[in-house]
């Protein structure tokens, strides 16, 4: 009986092991009982394998593999169903449009199509929600991310481009204060902006960390840029209101008692010596960060014909959505300058003059202007020399012409030579920007 059974194990092996080691020999079969093959699998606990342990000075290397996507749950007619009837809170069903396009190829005009939300609205859908996930991930609290419920992928989106303690900071200023889209889009950018402006005049008095008080520091910058004296007041009285912090309020009001005591422009002899025009000098980068520009046409102080060239230079204008600009005629040189409040009311009547350094300006310039281009924007549909205080572009008597054919001059100077007419107002005078210049906007260029 033993004999046949070691038969059939040894017959049942050849079967699963048609070449089996050249050690079997027909007299060893004594040995397949101790180690016999079944057709069977083991169980998993004898069959299991462990690896091998590595040696004490071995390190292993195990690339990172992310795990497999999840399926999405929803079918895609279900989610297509749940976006065009906005079921639920908006950052609620915003998850879903990134699962149309990533599991079943829709395309944002399909996706258009099909629920009627466009390629705009949902984009700001989808990093709206990704802003909320950030603020839940800030531990901001509940009252707050609830101001959001409603309408608040708008708000949120504009917060998109700052950090996320900024973030958690703006949200809850805005929840607190109710504020419409166009005021957040102005805070986050005053925000945003803020660390670049360390070194302007006042930067210090103001906390980064203060929604309130960088949006104060970019109005108390916004006053510098104002010609009359109710505009540079309303705009301060802004910042003050805007200021959380008593050394940016502290600031602002050292401003205001400043520029309360200086008036509008118009001051007895003795100090119209310090009057100046408004100077500003350009951030590198400053255009493509605004949020409005304007393009003005350039006309070269030292070419040819530039006294004609002056009055001549066409107006220009936006037409469309996407804002193109349509010149009244051909014009070879133009420029473009961030929406800055005395150059967006110019119209068809600004002209830019582009003078070689700065020693055309009517008062006692730094070494700095000798050496820099410099551009002097004129409004033209102001030719009538009415203020003292202010400055005008004019065709230079013979004895001046060594500094060119143009020139600014005061307007009580004008007055005394009985000069009625100019070819234009002075409205601003802009420096290029400098590379490696931290306060490239300097106090006396405002006194």
């Amino acid at each position: 009986m033993l004999s046949v059974t070691c038969l059939r194990s040894f017959s049942f092996s050849l079967f699963l092991n048609p070449h089996p080691p050249k050690t079997l020999h027909p007299h060893h079969n004594h040995l397949l009982l101790l180690r016999p093959i079944s057709a069977i699998p083991p169980s998993s606990s004898s069959s299991q394998s462990f690896p091998p342990s590595p040696l004490p000075n071995q390190q292993l290397y195990q690339p990172f593999r992310p795990p497999p996507p999840l399926q999405p749950s929803l079918s895609a007619e279900a989610i297509l169903d749940v976006l065009r009837n906005r079921l639920g809170l908006w950052h609620e069903y915003a998850p879903l449009i990134p699962l149309l396009s990533r599991h079943h190829s829709f395309t944002p005009p399909s996706i258009e199509e099909s629920t009627g939300i466009s390629g705009v609205e949902q984009n700001r859908l989808i990093v709206a929600a990704q802003v909320r996930d950030s603020l839940i991930s800030s531990h901001v609290d509940p009252e707050v991310l609830s101001f959001f419920d409603i309408g608040g992928a708008e708000l949120l989106h504009e917060l998109r481009l700052l950090s996320a303690p900024q973030r958690a900071a703006s949200a809850r200023r805005i929840a607190a204060l109710r504020l419409e889209p166009r005021d957040a889009q102005e805070l986050a950018r005053a925000m945003k902006d803020f660390p670049r402006r360390k070194g302007d005049d006042g930067w210090a008095a103001f906390s980064p960390a203060s929604p309130g008080d960088c949006l104060a520091f970019m109005h108390l910058r916004q006053s510098r840029e104002c010609l009359s004296a109710v505009e540079r007041d309303a705009v301060l009285e802004r910042a003050l209101a805007a200021a959380e912090t008593d050394s940016a309020r502290l600031r602002i009001s050292q401003e205001l008692e400043r520029q309360s005591g200086s008036g509008d422009g118009v001051v007895g002899d003795d100090e119209k010596v310090g009057i100046k025009a408004p100077v500003v000098r350009m951030k590198t980068g400053e255009v493509a960060d605004a949020t409005s520009v304007v393009v003005l046409p350039v006309v070269r102080e030292r070419e040819e014909g530039a006294v004609g060239a002056v009055a001549e230079a066409p107006g220009s204008r936006v037409e469309g959505e996407f804002g193109v600009v349509v010149a009244e005629k051909g014009w070879r040189r133009w420029v473009v300058l961030p929406g800055w409040e005395p150059v967006v009311g110019l119209g068809k009547g600004g002209v830019v003059v582009s003078f070689s350094d700065g020693r055309v300006l009517p008062w006692k310039v730094n070494k700095g202007y000798m050496e820099e281009e410099i551009l002097v924007i004129v409004d033209r549909e102001r030719k009538e020399v009415l203020e003292d205080g202010g400055f005008y572009l004019v065709v230079n008597e013979e004895e001046e012409r060594k500094k060119g054919v143009l020139g600014v001059v005061r307007g009580d100077k004008l007055k005394e030579r009985g000069v009625e007419k100019s070819l234009g107002m002075v409205t601003l005078v802009v420096r290029p920007p400098k590379e490696q210049v931290e306060d490239q906007l300097q106090d006396e260029d405002w006194e």
